[in-house]
């Protein structure tokens, strides 16, 4: 990791120097931060571990179940998001928005965006990560940890932020298992949890960006979800309990198959 961040920080550096679109400035560096993280894993595995496909070894690996999987997911994560606001306007707590010329550019941007945020968070926390501490810690601490990690890299920034957004930690510890417990339950492939992931973002992308939602004020914001973020509400955190909960099933399914 010191070795990733010792070859990012000089080329980044310009790009957040120079770079006057704060949107197009984060999608390059962490572009380039991804990139660097390929390569470098490439060589992490012929040389410590001796295996030169270890992605393959992490679950992304070019097979029909596993692009039906992540099809699968994406569905349910946008079903999820588009549940959850759907709920909270048939309860009054919010009122949809007329989508305005530039909605059918904002579906293409957020589909790409989450799919490749998808594909880069879960390969490097359910992917390298997880696989690194299975090679030493047992497999209940394992799940925690690997959760845990998702969500404290997820929550740092300043003091201010932190103690505002308090609420989404636990969320975030949850979104973390729910994801491990996507990858488990499809026998360790990974196109279960990208598809999650990028369902979710893709959704909110959609809702957030599109400005399709304004609430009406009826309930306080840490029941819909503070600054906007579903997240930061109660209902948020419901929903995804339930999503945890239906992946943690699917496990005790594949064991019981597989007896």
């Amino acid at each position: 990791m010191l070795t990733l961040l010792l070859l990012w920080v000089p080329a980044a550096a310009p790009i957040y120097w120079l770079g006057r679109d704060q949107n197009l400035v984060t999608i390059l560096t962490m572009g380039l931060l991804f990139g660097e993280f390929l390569l470098l894993l490439r060589f992490w595995g012929e040389k410590v571990y001796r295996q030169p496909h270890l992605l393959n070894s992490y679950g992304l690996v070019r097979t029909r179940q596993n692009g039906l999987e992540l099809l699968v997911g994406l569905s349910i994560g946008l079903l999820f998001v588009l549940s959850l606001f759907g709920l909270e306007g048939i309860l009054g707590w919010l009122v949809w928005q007329q989508p305005d010329d530039r909605f059918p550019r904002v579906i293409l941007e957020g589909l790409g965006s989450a799919l490749l945020i998808g594909l880069a968070e879960e390969v490097v926390f359910r992917g390298w990560l997880l696989d690194e501490l299975q090679r030493d810690y047992l497999p209940r601490v394992v799940v925690w940890a690997d959760a845990v990690i998702f969500a404290l890299l997820h929550f740092i920034r300043p003091l201010q932020a932190m103690l505002r957004t308090l609420p989404t930690f636990p969320a975030l510890v949850l979104f973390g298992l729910t994801m491990v417990w996507g990858k488990q339950g499809s026998q360790g492939r990974l196109g279960l949890p990208i598809g999650l992931h990028a369902g979710l973002v893709w959704g909110y992308y959609m809702i957030n960006v599109g400005q399709l939602v304004q609430y009406s004020g009826k309930v306080p914001d840490w029941i819909t979800g503070v600054e906007g973020n579903p997240l930061l509400g109660v209902m948020g955190l419901l929903f995804l309990g339930v999503l945890a909960f239906w992946m943690k099933q699917r496990i005790r399914k594949y064991k019981n198959t597989s007896k």
